[in-house]
């Protein structure tokens, strides 16, 4: 079993997903506004919110990374996930977020990117991680552009036109790889 390591921001911890989270999972993953721009764009009753949840944890297991919960250091409040996903199908290793509505805005997405793109170069080591963006999801542009993403290419995945952010190792060559 693959121990899932804790990151902690200056007010953010990332910590494993676990049952402790679920309902506040569920609830953010049947929000409307929170799935407009993932999957097929509908929210997800309790049971599929279930799945979702264990895929996330499945994903340390198969690839040895994946998405953390993040959780307010002060208080211990789930306020969204974020992390790294590779499964099969994508075009490349992917940084994801998605935050509860009321904890949008604060600049909590960022702290958990940049944390997450030092545990990419650092114990990964991999050479680039991308974010697909749905093409009309400027707020997640913005963010990918604040993170250090460069937009590199629009794709269409599975059915959705999105803009294509590489992110590259601080003080490493930038090596494009396209398909």
């Amino acid at each position: 079993m693959v121990e899932i390591p804790v990151l902690e921001t200056p007010r953010l911890c990332l910590t494993a997903l676990s049952e402790r989270h679920f309902d506040d999972y569920a609830a953010m993953l049947a929000d409307p506004d929170s799935t407009r721009w993932v999957g097929d764009g509908q929210p997800l009753d309790r049971t599929n919110a279930w799945r979702s949840l264990a895929m996330l944890l499945g994903h340390w297991q198969l690839r040895g990374f994946g998405m953390w919960a993040l959780e307010l250091k002060e208080t211990g409040e789930f306020v969204g996930r974020a992390g790294l996903m590779y499964p099969e199908g994508w075009p490349d290793l992917e940084l994801g977020w998605m935050l509860k509505p009321t904890h949008r805005h604060r600049g909590y997405a960022t702290e958990a990117g940049n944390a997450t793109l030092d545990f990419a170069w650092t114990q990964l080591r991999v050479p680039r991680v991308i974010s697909l963006v749905r093409i009309g999801n400027e707020a997640s542009d913005r963010l990918a552009e604040r993170l250090g993403g460069e937009h590199i290419e629009n794709i269409d995945f599975y059915g959705n036109n999105s803009h294509v952010f590489a992110y590259y190792p601080p003080h490493r060559e930038r090596r494009r790889a396209y398909a």
